[in-house]
C-alpha cells in the first residue's frame, strides 16, 4: 500500500481494500462491505452522521480515508445505502477468504502500488531483539511515532541505564 518506510499496520491495506470496493461499485448500486478490522469501522464511522467535526489532520491513511469518503458522499447524494459489517475474520470463518485474497495481493510483485505519497511524519529507526533457541538476533524496524517506537525509546534507555551501572561496578 505504500509508505513502507514509515512502519505498516493492518489499517491502511484494509482501508485500501474499501475504497477499491467502492471504486469498483456503481454509485446507484447498493453495497455491502464485510469487514474484519474494527479500526477501518471506526476511521469510516467518524464521518458519517452528525456530531462532533471530524478532521484529517494527523490521520495516519488520510490520503485512502479522503478518497473513500467522497465515493461515500456521492452515494450519499444519490441516496444509495453502503453497509458496513463487522465480521470476525479469523481461520475457519466465513470471511477467510478475503484474508487469503489481501495476503495474495500483498506478496504478488505484479500488483502496482498506489498511495505512496510520504507524510510530512517523521520516521524512527530502532534494532528490535528477536529471540529464538536462546540466540538474539535484531531486526531493523522503521515506523513513524506509534506504541512500538515509545516501548524501543524506553527499551533503549533502560539498557543504557544499565551498561551505565555495569561500567561503574567494574570500573570501566
Amino acid at each position: 500500500m505504500g509508505r513502507e518506510e514509515e512502519g505498516s499496520s493492518s489499517n491502511r491495506p484494509e482501508l485500501a481494500a474499501f475504497l477499491l470496493a467502492l471504486r469498483d461499485t456503481l454509485i446507484e448500486e447498493l453495497l455491502l462491505y464485510l469487514c474484519g478490522n474494527q479500526s477501518l469501522l471506526k476511521a469510516v464511522n467518524r464521518w458519517i452522521g452528525e456530531g462532533g467535526k471530524a478532521t484529517l489532520v494527523g490521520a495516519p491513511d488520510a490520503d485512502i480515508l479522503a478518497a473513500a469518503i467522497k465515493i461515500l458522499r456521492k452515494r450519499i447524494a444519490a441516496g444509495t445505502a453502503t453497509f458496513l459489517v463487522k465480521v470476525k475474520a479469523h481461520q475457519g470463518e466465513p470471511a477467510e477468504g478475503a484474508d487469503v485474497l489481501a495476503d495474495k495481493a500483498i506478496s504478488d510483485p505484479k500488483v502496482g502500488k498506489e498511495w505512496c505519497q510520504r507524510t510530512n511524519r517523521a520516521v524512527f529507526t530502532w534494532r528490535k531483539p528477536c529471540r529464538e533457541a536462546g540466540k538474539v538476533s535484531y531486526q531493523d524496524r522503521h515506523s513513524t511515532f506509534s506504541n512500538s517506537v515509545r516501548d524501543a525509546i524506553r527499551r533503549g534507555a533502560a539498557e543504557n541505564e544499565v551498561q551505565k551501572h555495569a561500567e561503574k561496578l567494574t570500573g570501566a
